[in-house]
């Protein structure tokens, strides 16, 4: 997985999410021509040109204070006005000699698309930039260089990177239980980068975590196929579809997974189900994050019938999510991907290894944050949480006395802990990286939960398929430690700390859309209910 996360996470984020990694997007070419006399609402995309870089024709400060009172929405840009004009002693960014520069039209027409970005809303004074840009406008044909229509370029290229590149207030996000470290853009560096990098387009590096541009792709082309109609649905005759089987379904199913680039071939008509379907069957289930035994039953064919607007839906709101992660780490980190029961282990932005990984039910969820893994301790004790020791111990207790022997457990205070062994609730080890929440990674001795599909089971803590093989890892740079000593430390029925010479960060993330690095677009179940939580904060209402 090539670049997640959060300054480290943004290394997340999904990287893991990738499962895997991913390759960049190539910026467009820069064309040439320097500028142009007047823009016209027409221009293309791909319009380029260079910033002005010109210090002459300059205006009055007192023009800042003037537009902010004319256009009171952009007071929340006003230090970074200030700031980037007082660098450059108040000369123009958006003119030069001849008149406005082509980045203007650049900006113009990405704000024109917003929605191409999966934002809904509008950017302040939309009516009065879309006239401003008009060539018609009076604004421009009286005063062909004026601070306001200057003014009113930087404060809308701010308030579009705001929106598309940073996204809602953290105060927001923490009110969607997410305290993961946000992004933090520098609206002043990223204009003085504009400008100081000659030939550079206004939006070709955009500041966002990479799964941002890869789900933007797969967005145009769910609204293509909304637009076309989506994909037929699905009406089942018999409990499931295998291989040999025939029915007039199977031609509806083999449409559906064409549109959806499951099926390769463009063959929708034959109603057996041949090894060429079942292998799109099994992609489909793959990306869904099901086991692929290529057998269509009743809950595949639920997945499959999800509206077409409903999948629109959950790319935008993991394309949000996208907007908050930090761009890219070179750190060494651990991310946990709560909707697809992952672990991944990152090295240098790229998913070294992962495992399967159990994860709160929806009563006891698991927090979205991070911390830094410092403790590896084998033989552990298990010291109940208070909640499980009233709702569940207490009783327990109530009904037997020797419930305490039975469970290899002892009071511990005004506590009650579970002694090491076997059947310790935390397995032979756990990894601690200090936290509010009390939530930290563990082995267990109910493996059998890890070969479900749907692995939430845990009162919130995350329980591990591989402990054995995190712990190795981690201590694969300790000359104390080595497979037999760790061996003989998690069968030593005596607690035993260790701690990392190196912390490693890690961080526990929630996406339910992204691309894994072979291009393919994945889909978890929102086992949370937090996409809905988000969708209502971001999206108009239709």
């Amino acid at each position: 997985m090539n670049r997640f996360l959060l300054s480290t996470l943004t290394s997340f984020l999904f990287l893991a999410l990738s499962c895997t990694s991913s390759t960049k997007e190539a910026g467009a070419a820069a064309n040439t021509k320097d500028t142009i006399p007047t823009i016209k609402k027409a221009v293309a995309s791909s319009m380029a040109g260079n910033f002005s870089t010109q210090s002459e024709l300059r205006f009055d400060s007192a023009a800042i204070k003037d537009f902010l009172k004319k256009y009171p929405d952009f007071n929340k840009f006003s230090k970074d006005l200030n700031k980037f004009y007082q660098s450059r002693s108040f000369s123009y960014a958006w003119y030069d000699g001849n008149g406005l520069i082509e980045q203007a039209a650049s900006l113009y027409n990405r704000v024109e698309q917003l929605q191409e970005e999966g934002i809904t809303r509008q950017l302040p004074y939309s009516k009065t930039f879309d006239a401003l840009m008009d060539d018609n406008d009076s604004l421009l044909l009286r005063e062909p260089m004026n601070a306001e229509a200057e003014l009113m370029l930087t404060s809308q290229y701010f308030a579009y990177a705001n929106i598309a590149w940073e996204g809602i207030d953290e105060k927001e996000t923490q009110k969607l239980d997410w305290f993961l470290p946000r992004k933090k853009l520098s609206l002043k560096n990223l204009m003085d980068s504009l400008i100081s990098e000659e030939g550079k387009t206004i939006l070709e590096k955009e500041p966002v975590y990479y799964q941002y541009a890869l789900l933007r792709e797969y967005l145009k082309k769910y609204k293509t196929l909304e637009k076309n109609g989506g994909y037929p649905k699905i009406t089942a005759d018999k409990k499931s579809y295998k291989l040999g089987d025939s029915s007039n379904t199977i031609k509806t199913i083999r449409k559906s997974l064409y549109l959806m680039n499951d099926l390769t071939t463009p063959d929708t008509l034959s109603h057996v189900m041949d090894a060429t379907l079942e292998s799109a069957v099994k992609k489909f289930q793959l990306r869904h994050g099901w086991k692929d035994d290529g057998i269509i039953g009743a809950a595949m064919i639920r997945e499959m019938n999800i509206p077409v607007h409903d999948r629109i839906r959950q790319l935008l709101v993991n394309m949000e999510r996208c907007r908050w992660v930090p761009v890219d780490s070179k750190k060494d980190y651990i991310m946990i991907n709560i909707p697809a029961y992952k672990l991944y282990v990152v090295e240098n932005d790229y998913v070294a290894w992962n495992m399967n990984v159990v994860v709160g039910k929806s009563m006891h969820k698991t927090a979205i944050f991070n911390g830094d893994l410092k403790h590896v301790v084998f033989s552990p004790y298990w010291n109940v949480p208070p909640s499980i020791l009233k709702n569940e111990i207490i009783p327990g207790i109530k009904r037997n006395p020797n419930y305490l022997k039975n469970h290899n457990m002892e009071w511990n205070g005004n506590g009650v802990r579970q002694k090491p062994g076997n059947n310790n609730s935390l397995g032979q080890v756990k990894f601690l990286f200090p936290n509010s929440f009390n939530i930290y990674l563990h082995d267990t001795p109910a493996k059998s939960l890890f070969s479900e599909d749907q692995r939430a089971f845990s009162h919130g803590c995350i329980r591990l398929s591989e402990p054995r093989k995190l712990a190795t890892y981690l201590l694969r740079n300790d000359k104390n430690w080595n497979d037999a000593s760790i061996t003989e430390a998690m069968n030593a029925g005596k607690e035993k700390y260790v701690t990392l010479a190196k912390t490693v960060p890690v961080f526990i993330a929630y996406l339910t859309a992204w691309v894994d690095r072979a291009g393919e677009l994945q889909f978890r179940n929102d086992i949370y209910n937090r996409d809905n939580r988000l969708a209502e904060m971001i999206l108009t209402k239709e």
